[in-house]
């Protein structure tokens, strides 16, 4: 038996009810058995909510700019701080070193950034925008900011501190968990 986050117990077999949930009516009956009666109800929930917001925006970043997700999360980590190593970048990536330096080779060739050699180690390279790269990072940054306010405009504003809140106490200890799958959890 699994008890869900609403207190419904699932059977071993995942037998489930209909979901009887306010709001549940508009949603496909697979997404509210998921939403409501999931014993995994913290990634479905986190991973579609991801989903909700990276295809439109992503897909809309590769239409208009033709950069595909990789290539724009460096573009957008160095909006917010020029001067980054790749290193740096791919720790709040979540992308594969190899895949972030595809991405880095094919903005340089573009140049939409630069690499120069770091001021504090001169062994070391760190990156920036070009006026092209700034340029793309600031017409991208409204949509993506208006598109998250519209996702989160279902809660107040206590709410959504709230919910920032827990997210970035679960965000600072991700570092804790282990990076593989153990034995316990795989069975």
């Amino acid at each position: 038996m699994v008890a869900t986050p609403q207190g419904r117990v699932l059977s071993r077999d995942r037998s489930t009810k209909s979901a009887g949930s306010p709001g549940s009516a508009a949603l496909h009956p697979l997404i509210a058995l998921k939403l409501w009666e999931n014993p995994c109800w913290f990634s479905f929930r986190i991973n579609y909510l991801g989903l909700q917001f990276n295809l439109p925006v992503y897909g809309w970043i590769e239409q208009r700019f033709g950069l595909v997700r990789p290539e724009y999360v460096v573009i957008y980590s160095l909006g917010l701080r020029d001067g980054l190593a790749a290193k740096d970048v791919c720790a709040s990536g979540g992308f594969p070193k190899n895949t972030l330096s595809r991405a880095i080779q094919k903005l340089l060739r573009r140049r939409l950034i630069r690499r120069a050699a770091d001021q504090r180690d001169r062994r070391s390279y760190v990156l920036r925008l070009t006026a092209e790269g700034r340029r793309i990072f600031d017409e991208t940054l409204l949509p993506m900011v208006e598109r998250e306010q519209r996702m989160l405009s279902v809660l107040n504003a206590d709410e959504q501190r709230t919910l920032s809140t827990l997210l970035a106490r679960l965000v600072e200890d991700s570092p804790k968990w282990p990076t593989q799958m153990v034995e316990e959890e795989a069975q």
